[in-house]
């Protein structure tokens, strides 16, 4: 037996992309424009302006990105999951299933989890290139720098481990994400109050938890470093 539905499995992924992509396209951006505006003073006193887009850099793929991608997936992608199972909770529509030839926690939960997991981590990356083109605007606009020389510049310092860490937490984001938003709404009690409930209690657990899960992974990583 299959372990996922894996049309339901790509049809979550869709949506948690199509659902997530125009908020972290403008979150992105602006995190990465306003980063370089707030930095470029305090190197400039020191003379080190030439290290802008290193910094940028380093600080989005190794903080920001993952960051601010997995809080913008909470706040949309967890509530959206806990609501609609919620909903189906109240309305037996999972009860129906759970006494029909269907399975409804490999066909919802699964599928779920499955979707949240996979697409953080493509969609940390794809914040952390708009961050970036987020600040290349504002250094070509003051400076006139090349876009070749500013991403030489730029991930002269970022190595594998970087990469690989953020990749890592993005997975452990989104499958967190996914696990929280499923269990509240799968859970619902109380009518249509509690389907408001549900999604707010799993917007509420995951960034708890993503931000205990960001400290101890990256005391993990700085351990073995």
């Amino acid at each position: 037996r299959r372990p996922l539905e894996w049309n339901e499995l790509i049809k979550q992924s869709y949506e948690i992309g199509y659902r997530s992509l125009l908020l972290i396209t403008l979150t992105g951006f602006i995190t990465g424009l306003v980063f370089t505006k707030q930095s470029r003073p305090s190197l400039a006193e020191f003379g080190a302006q030439s290290w802008l887009p290193s910094l940028v850099a380093i600080a989005v793929i190794k903080s920001l990105a993952p960051l601010v991608t997995a809080l913008i997936c909470a706040g949309k992608v967890g509530s959206s999951i806990g609501a609609e199972l919620g909903s189906m909770r109240v309305t037996e529509q999972i009860d129906a299933m759970e006494v029909s030839a269907v399975k409804p926690f490999k066909f919802l939960v699964n599928t779920r989890i499955g979707a949240a997991t996979i697409m953080l981590p493509m969609l940390m990356l794809y914040a952390a290139f708009v961050s970036m083109m987020g600040s290349y605007l504002d250094i070509h606009l003051k400076e006139q720098t090349s876009f070749a020389i500013f991403i030489e510049q730029a991930f002269s310092k970022i190595t594998f481990l970087d990469y690989a860490s953020s990749v890592i937490r993005s997975l452990v984001f989104g499958f967190t994400i996914g696990v929280v938003g499923c269990y509240k709404g799968y859970n619902t009690t109380g009518g249509t109050q509690g389907v408001g409930r549900a999604a707010n209690a799993a917007v509420v657990t995951s960034m708890f938890l993503i931000f205990i899960e960001e400290m101890l992974i990256l005391q993990i990583i700085n351990y073995f470093r």
